[in-house]
């Protein structure tokens, strides 16, 4: 990596102009866990969480907040979006837990890493919303980009 993009030639932070670069698909797969009591994960399971169905909600707010990227994150341009989908698994080996993973795709001069991540942020701390009532101590952690494809540079998976 050779120098923050971000910044211009007088150190002054500035939206990177993608004007000259070519319109490619690009799909960016993030990662992220929100971990919780056995009692937490088996309300989420069951459906029967008083707010509602906690996984179909968060799905959607994981959905809002990747078109609204723009909007939180200062530098980022917005995107046309082509597509969103949120996944959760739940596990309950090691601490129980629920995962969420987002892909984001879109068919432009820019990158959809921050969308991703944005989601799968926004997912998990919908869960924790909605569950707080009955689990203060829930914990969200290891959110990242596992892979990341398109655009001049290509792919990239991350080493796990």
């Amino acid at each position: 990596m050779s120098s923050l993009t971000h910044f211009d030639a007088q150190g002054q932070a500035h939206m990177v102009d993608v004007a000259g670069k070519a319109a490619t698909h690009r799909v960016a797969v993030a990662t992220g866990r929100i971990e919780m009591q056995a009692s937490t994960l088996a309300l989420i399971e069951s459906g029967t969480a008083r707010k509602g169905d906690v996984l179909g909600i968060a799905r959607i707010a994981g959905i809002q907040a990747a078109k609204k990227t723009s909007d939180l994150i200062p530098l980022c341009h917005p995107l046309a979006l082509t597509r969103v989908a949120i996944a959760f698994a739940m596990a309950e080996g090691g601490p129980p837990q629920v995962a969420c993973t987002a892909t984001v795709e879109t068919v432009g001069a820019t990158g959809v890493e921050m969308e991703a991540l944005t989601a799968v942020q926004v997912a998990l701390l919908t869960i924790y919303d909605m569950c707080k009532a009955v689990d203060r101590g829930m914990r969200i952690t290891d959110v990242h980009v596992l892979e990341k494809h398109g655009g001049k540079s290509g792919s990239w998976v991350a080493e796990i």
